[in-house]
């Protein structure tokens, strides 16, 4: 059995003689890449030929009692852990907030840039455009320390109120259980093969509102989660996805003031395609019917909204290493092959998940045996709101798992936070195989400890209320 480690627990916790009010602000900064640049999300090469919606990074931060915290949401595919500590580097240098007070997720836009990191995928589908992608990450960490920095000297004093809806209609597990006794991967519209989904969704939709603390209140921010792939558009222009008709909508009733920071919940096996309706499922009509339909409900949510009963802001984190799925020899050497092929461009290439599997064995045999150390973080306001960054596309059972078992009445996930590993499935999905299981590069177990992780912050923060 593979053994799971934790390391270095940091915890922040404020509580002075004389409680002072919460100061928010928010902001957001345009991140969209110049035309050309490659374009994320698929095993294949693609060139940006230019811009249907801009892509951002929208910050919120939150000031109370000495502790000031900063979240933080891209529009982009994910956030490898370089890209995250060069941007925590600057937020501090420019705001004085800690890094390590800082959570930094991904939205998981198919329709955004390869942030090139020198993994072997990146290498190879950034070679047409390697100068503009490595031009892009170099500047990203101060594009967002300025969001940060500009949501920082927003701040006034505020008010926040929560609630939760429910959004049962967008959201399909992607892996099914088919006649034959296999697992099958987003195996067709009206296949008469599935039998019945393979896991759950989450349907709930937790908004934050930030708002001034004034007689009549304006509002400063709208925070949105959902656990809902960001894969509906496709196509060589870059988008926000359905993130962007959402704050379209909110914008509309809101102001176009107000910042609207859409996270995604775990969805690393949930997805839009409803397989029991024929009914093509892609480009930019179906982002917008997705993101008005998640505005609707998040217009509903706000007419129940309560109060977020005051208290102190808290901070942890703690650095878990999580072990290394299984590569062996043959593996790598076949790797190599899958990757000559595709660098030679001469012969039909490789099957999609003879791609997975290889780029997957490059990546692992480059650590020499190195466990994966990624990051849990959790950050609470009062006895009310926990929001926990987990670092990687997660199984939604595993983001179930810690809603369940969190003290906080409201407690929002945002996956692909903090850093991004890839997909942490569930220890029974190791067994069932197909892409995310043969995508993973943790080992079977790894999103249990994750999840265990995340709640005892989770009831050690409460505990300090």
């Amino acid at each position: 059995m593979c053994r799971l480690l934790t390391i270095a627990v940091t915890l922040v916790v404020s509580a002075p003689a004389i409680a002072g009010p919460l100061q928010v602000g928010a902001a957001a900064v345009d991140i969209t890449p110049p035309k050309g640049c490659p374009m994320a999300g698929y095993y294949s090469y693609r060139g940006a030929e230019g811009t249907h919606d801009p892509l951002w990074a929208k910050a919120v931060v939150l000031e109370k009692d000495g502790t000031t915290v900063a979240l933080v949401a891209l529009d982009l595919i994910s956030t490898p852990r370089k890209i995250v500590e060069e941007s925590r580097q600057a937020i501090e240098k420019r705001t004085q907030i800690p890094g390590t007070q800082v959570m930094i997720s991904a939205t998981h836009s198919h329709t955004g840039p390869i942030l090139h990191d020198g993994s072997a995928r990146a290498d190879i589908f950034t070679a047409d455009g390697a100068k503009i992608a490595k031009e892009y990450v170099a500047a990203l960490p101060g594009q967002i320390a300025e969001a940060v920095a500009k949501a920082h000297a927003a701040r006034r004093p505020a008010r926040v109120s929560f609630a939760t809806g429910i959004e049962d209609g967008l959201a399909f597990n992607r892996r099914f259980h088919m006649k034959d006794g296999s697992i099958g991967w987003n195996p067709g519209k009206k296949n008469p093969n599935i039998v019945r989904p393979a896991g759950p969704t989450d349907p709930s939709v937790p908004v934050v509102l930030f708002e001034t603390d004034e007689k009549t209140p304006q509002p400063i921010a709208i925070y949105v989660n959902f656990a809902l792939h960001l894969d509906t558009v496709g196509g060589l222009y870059f988008s926000a996805d359905y993130p962007y008709t959402l704050a379209r909508c909110l914008a509309a009733v809101y102001g176009e003031d107000v910042v609207t920071v859409f996270t995604a919940g775990c969805c690393g096996d949930v997805n839009h395609i409803n397989v029991a309706s024929d009914k093509p499922q892609k480009g930019h009509g179906e982002a917008a019917r997705i993101g008005t339909r998640l505005a609707a409900e998040v217009l509903r949510t706000c007419e129940k909204l309560t109060p977020a009963a005051a208290g102190p802001l808290r901070v942890s984190r703690e650095i878990v290493e999580l072990p290394l799925a299984p590569v062996t020899s043959d593996d790598v050497a076949a790797a190599q092959r899958v990757v000559a092929d595709l660098e030679a461009k001469t012969k039909p290439a490789p099957k999609f998940l003879e791609q997975v599997q290889a780029f997957k064995a490059l990546d692992i045999s480059q650590r020499l045996g190195k466990p994966l150390a990624v990051e849990v973080q959790v950050i609470s306001l009062g006895s009310d709101l926990a929001w926990v960054s987990l670092p990687g596309e997660i199984f939604v059972e595993l983001g179930l798992q810690i809603k369940r078992g969190s003290p906080f009445p409201q407690t929002i996930i945002a996956e692909l936070a903090n850093g991004s590993i890839g997909y942490i499935p569930t220890r029974v999905a190791y067994s069932q195989g197909h892409y995310e299981v043969v995508s993973a590069r943790c080992a079977e177990g790894s999103g249990e400890k994750l999840v265990d992780v995340a709640l005892q912050q989770l009831r050690a923060q409460f505990q300090q209320k």
